[in-house]
């Protein structure tokens, strides 16, 4: 596997509870995850070692502000939207611990509060346009970490055509994020090297 998503072969489009199966029985390789975008199954690697960091500097601050009864993670799970016939394993969510009560290997993504994506070169077409467009019309708080730019973009106020309201700041700068959690995040140690992506791209191409 490369650090690129790639799609497979799965049922024509439109049956999605035979590719959410599909998705569910897939013996990915350890560090890759399996997605449903744009309807096709998508095997693509989880954020890189040194993102965990910025991972968990985001859970900590989210955690004091999460909804009652919500739990905030970054564990591997697979998040349902079958309006738009999607399954999504976010970088991290936050999501009500009752939608983890039920049988099987996936959520409902009504579940979530806020869900954010760390968006790599190999990622970013997926979580600016077909996350978007899908997180938009469902989860209340949607945030975007470019990695490469160095900025953090949060989405909020969803709607049937997704997202009304949206504020990006580079990172050290503080970014309000809104309600259901109301506070200041400050992304002051949210940098990492992005020189050493441009190079893996480049190893990957040569």
């Amino acid at each position: 596997m490369t650090e690129r998503p790639a799609a497979i072969k799965a049922p024509p489009a439109g049956a999605f509870e035979d590719m959410l199966r599909i998705v569910e029985e897939l013996d990915t390789p350890e560090g890759y995850k399996a997605e449903l975008i744009r309807g096709k199954i998508v095997v693509s690697p989880w954020s890189k070692l040194r993102y965990k960091k910025v991972m968990k500097l985001l859970r900590l601050q989210l955690e004091p502000h999460a909804p009652d009864g919500h739990d905030v993670d970054v564990a591997p799970f697979l998040f349902t939207f079958p309006g738009s016939e999607r399954g999504f394993g976010p970088d991290l969510h936050v999501a009500d611990e009752a939608a983890f009560d039920a049988e099987g290997r996936h959520a409902d993504g009504a579940a979530l509060s806020p869900v954010a994506e760390l968006t790599p070169a190999s990622t970013k077409d997926a979580d600016w346009l077909d996350k978007l467009d899908t997180y938009g019309r469902v989860v209340p708080v949607y945030l975007v970490l470019d990695m490469q730019v160095g900025e953090i973009t949060a989405f909020w106020d969803p709607s049937a055509k997704g997202y009304r309201s949206r504020t990006t700041v580079t990172f050290g700068t503080s970014l309000h994020i809104p309600p259901p959690f109301d506070f200041d995040l400050d992304t002051s140690d949210f940098a990492v090297d992005a020189g050493r992506d441009t190079q893996s791209r480049q190893d990957t191409q040569s």
